[in-house]
């Protein structure tokens, strides 16, 4: 990963034209390779639907291989290498699970080799391998075809006592079964199309996990500190790793369920080169709509370069409008939009007259493991179909991004938000408390297939 990022900088030092050579080339990759991206997870998996036909060709593995220090041979440090010996499906009654696993081995000669005849004589199917060094031992990461009755306990009770130790099960499906190569440069693709898919990448790079960015503005004593508390290549603790932001501040990446390696943390680390070295950069697609009553206007994405247009229309805004918005005192309601406008923390639309002037913006913020939608449409605009076309698009994105939710903060008395959220034609869940009421709308795809969203890359191409 870290030759990729090397490779693309220098590329892109060499002046203005080479990067769109560069995202041709790693596009025309993930495109050769049918590469697809949802690795990131937040809650469990249920039992993926059997695939015979999804595993790639594999090779037989020595009955002698084991750690030596290196991991597999070809592999690298933290390598992958798809291994087996049997069809896929070649269970009685054909019925299998896929199955991620982690376990440490001692880096022993053989050692490897117990484990995988293990996994064997339980009729497990070893799909790929990546192997993460430590000091002592080595991380093993598999994706297992099992025997479908077999269980989570009953597969690390198998594990432990061929010498793994501390075992580490999630069910799979067929995405997974991209190599680790392909899927990290389908990553660096996206990341260096957009400033705001550098969480969206982490979170699929790193799995279930939890990523906040953390501002830090020069009249910010306390956030300066926490920055300066990171060194520039980053801290690894544990289930915690820390990044200095390419524009300041801190990006902070939790997963208590399962320890970082230093490998996944000079992937990370690696990535987010990439962004810094890159840029602030925004995709330059827009579409023009007719409103019912005959007007055209622009939608397209926005970013810190937008905040004076911003800040003109909050001041055209009645009090009440931004109240509905922002929920508390109006004259706050400018300190936000540096944050809110910052592609490091979730994608904004704007909405433009034939004349330039920004009328609305829609906002989707990455929170934590949450996402949310935000409106704000100027007075005179309001009520012709801004708000809903604004809301159905920040949703397509939030799903095409692998989000299973997104929530909405308003006040009881805004119907109109209400309303646009009833017309995304998606389950609805309402929590109301002292005037305040929070709807979330849920993404699993079932609820997708029968909503009435846009095409999310209808914004979003150069």
């Amino acid at each position: 990963m870290s030759d990729v990022t090397d490779a693309v900088a220098r590329l892109v030092d060499h002046g203005p034209t080479v990067p769109a050579l560069v995202l041709a080339s790693l596009a025309a990759l993930i495109a050769t390779a049918g590469f697809h991206t949802r690795w990131s997870r937040r809650h469990g998996q249920a039992p993926p639907a059997d695939d015979t036909d999804a595993r790639p060709p594999t090779a037989e593995r020595p009955a002698g291989t084991g750690h030596s220090g290196n991991g597999p041979a070809g592999s690298g440090p933290a390598g992958s290498e798809p291994v087996g010996s049997e069809p896929v499906g070649s269970e009685p009654g054909g019925e299998s699970a896929l199955w991620r696993m982690r376990t440490t081995v001692r880096d022993a000669p053989g050692s490897l080799a117990v484990l995988c005849a293990a996994l064997a004589d339980r009729r497990i199917d070893i799909l790929s391998l990546q192997t993460h060094p430590l000091t002592e031992g080595t991380v093993d990461e598999f994706l297992l075809r099992a025997p479908g009755e077999l269980s989570a306990a009953e597969l690390a009770d198998v594990v432990t006592t061929a010498g793994g130790a501390r075992t580490w099960t999630e069910r799979a499906d067929a995405h997974d079964l991209v190599d680790a190569p392909t899927r990290v440069l389908g990553l660096a693709a996206r990341t260096a199309l957009d400033s705001a898919e550098l969480p969206l990448a982490l979170r699929q790079l790193l799995g279930r996990c939890t990523i906040r960015s953390l501002p830090a503005p020069a009249h910010d004593r306390a956030g300066a500190r926490a920055a300066d508390a990171v060194p520039p290549e980053g801290t690894l603790e544990d289930t915690v790793l820390r990044l200095r932001a390419p524009e300041g501040g801190v990006i902070s990446v939790e997963r208590p369920h399962l320890p970082f390696t230093p490998a996944e943390f000079a992937r990370a680390r690696a990535l987010v080169e990439l962004d810094a070295r890159l840029g602030p950069r925004v995709p330059r697609g827009r579409d023009v709509l007719t409103l019912p009553e005959g007007s055209d206007i622009t939608v397209r994405r926005a970013d810190t370069r937008d905040v004076p247009a911003a800040k003109a229309m909050h001041e055209r805004c009645s009090a009440r409008t931004l109240g509905m918005r922002y929920h508390g005192p109006v004259g706050d309601a400018d300190r936000y939009l540096n944050h809110l406008l910052s592609p490091r923390f979730g994608r904004t639309l704007a909405v433009q007259t034939a004349s330039g002037r920004i009328v609305g913006l829609g906002h989707l913020l990455w929170d934590g493991d949450e996402t949310e939608v935000a409106l704000l449409v100027e007075d005179g605009w309001q009520r012709r179909g801004i708000g809903g076309e604004l809301l159905a698009r920040l949703v397509a994105m939030a799903a095409d991004a692998g989000c299973e939710s997104v929530y909405a903060i308003t006040q009881a008395s805004n119907t109109g938000m209400v309303a646009a959220m009833r017309g995304l034609g998606l389950p609805l869940d309402y929590q109301i408390e002292e005037g305040t009421l929070v709807v979330t709308a849920r993404l699993d795809p079932a609820s997708r297939s029968a909503a009435r969203l846009p095409q999310a890359e209808r914004i979003g191409g150069e």
